[in-house]
């Protein structure tokens, strides 16, 4: 039952990676992907109980992803030092724009959700 949710993700990836080829778009395979199944499910309508139950497990161990991330940190130290500025400024700034936009969705869809009722 596991493994059903587990190839629902993998076939999104594959499919954003293939379209990312395809298109020679400058963003990462994995999150076309997760934007095609983001689509898919709002078209479903709700989400498939093996999809459900594989995310639940791996989000319990979502910790253990970034293991990797704070290894290469440390190997790549000196660029850290080296463009610490230009770092925070890029951080900062995106996560602004990501406040704006997750606002402007809510904004949407909660106004959406009052002209249904």
């Amino acid at each position: 039952m596991l493994f059903l949710g587990l190839l629902i993700l993998l076939v999104f990836q594959l499919c954003g990676e293939v379209l990312v080829m395809a298109l020679d778009a400058p963003v990462p395979g994995p999150v076309v992907g997760m934007v095609l199944l983001f689509f898919a499910l709002l078209i479903f309508g709700h989400v498939p109980e093996q999809l459900r139950l594989f995310s639940e497990g791996l989000l319990k161990h979502l910790s253990l992803l970034f293991v990797p991330a704070g290894v290469g940190l440390m190997v790549h130290l000196e660029y850290l030092a080296e463009y610490w500025l230009a770092l925070v400024l890029a951080l900062s700034v995106s996560a602004f724009i990501t406040l704006l936009v997750v606002a402007g969705l809510l904004r949407f869809l909660m106004r959406s959700k009052e002209g249904r009722h």
